[in-house]
């Protein structure tokens, strides 16, 4: 059998029709990356040293207190990194002023709040609520160790009403991840897993 060839102007033909696709530019992918590997990481890493912490609060001090440290010393990586990190990262990127962050929950009251690629208004006062109660704990903590608050109940009530305090605002945040992704037909969670959102 005859080898089979191709025509010359079928082969021009394919070539002038890769050059167009080649050249021509492509839409810009639907997700984007929102939260580095760093901000996941932090925040997964401190979801289960913050669990590892209180449950060992009454069976384990030794694990208690390595979760403890361990937290602080999270705590300043972060601080760091919201000067110096990625975008949605720093701090100057979500940290609003109370009339934004009020105005925000109202809209969202009302089923009419904006769409944030980072942290919401409120997800952004939530996030630094919750970064001060944790360094918070952090201090009580270590300073019941300290010879001047060894063995001092009103420390000790003082670290366990920070904690309790802050259980409750982990519960608004889960909460209004869930709102706010109902609200923008996203999962906010899985977000926060892969680092990427939709663009648009």
């Amino acid at each position: 059998m005859d080898d089979m060839t191709i025509p010359d102007h079928a082969s021009a033909a394919a070539s002038a029709s890769l050059a167009a696709a080649l050249s021509t530019p492509q839409p810009p992918s639907a997700m984007v990356e929102v939260w580095d590997g760093r901000i996941r990481a932090f925040h997964w890493v401190l979801v289960v040293l913050f669990i590892a912490a209180y449950l060992s609060a009454e069976d384990s001090e030794r694990l208690h207190l390595l979760a403890g440290y361990s937290i602080a010393g999270l705590l300043v990586l972060r601080v760091v990194w919201g000067f110096s990190g990625s975008q949605h990262a720093l701090f100057r990127d979500f940290v609003r002023s109370p009339r934004e962050v009020l105005n925000y929950l109202k809209l969202a009251r009302e089923h009419r709040a904006p769409r944030y690629l980072g942290h919401n208004p409120a997800g952004g006062a939530m996030t630094i609520a919750l970064l001060v109660m944790i360094t918070s704990i952090c201090l009580t903590g270590h300073l019941m160790t300290t010879d001047a608050w060894w063995g001092s109940e009103a420390m000790e009530d003082f670290h366990e009403l920070l904690v309790n305090c802050t259980l409750g605002l982990i519960g608004l945040h889960l909460l209004g991840n869930l709102l706010s992704s109902r609200m923008h037909h996203e999962n906010l969670t899985m977000s926060m897993i892969t680092g990427f959102k939709r663009r648009q």
